[in-house]
């Protein structure tokens, strides 16, 4: 994942266009099932989407702020706003595939 979410720089690096940020802990073995897809996405969307992780041991009052209750899940930022919510681990298939939606929305 290319920039890693704090308390600090969540509004920063959320603030422009679509991020994905993947609210994850490194007990969760969905969450390391998950983390190669999302690399791969990474590279299928450069350019198109920012994509950034969040330890919710680290950080745990953003988690609480955003009400994930379960990892791992992904939230979509657009223009620095929270808009959907994934939680679970997804395939690489249908991921692509909710992402070039939301890009062409």
């Amino acid at each position: 994942m290319s920039v890693e979410i704090t308390s600090e720089n969540l509004a920063q690096a959320t603030a422009h266009g679509l991020t994905l940020v993947d609210f994850w802990a490194d007990w969760c073995g969905p969450c390391h099932m998950l983390e190669p897809v999302l690399e791969e996405l990474e590279d299928d969307f450069a350019g198109q989407i920012n994509f950034a992780s969040l330890d919710v041991e680290e950080h745990q009052n953003l988690a609480q702020q955003f009400n994930v209750m379960s990892i791992p899940t992904l939230i979509l930022f657009k223009d620095g706003v929270a808009k959907e919510k994934i939680t679970g681990y997804k395939p690489k298939k249908a991921l692509s595939q909710y992402l070039e939606q939301k890009i062409s929305e």
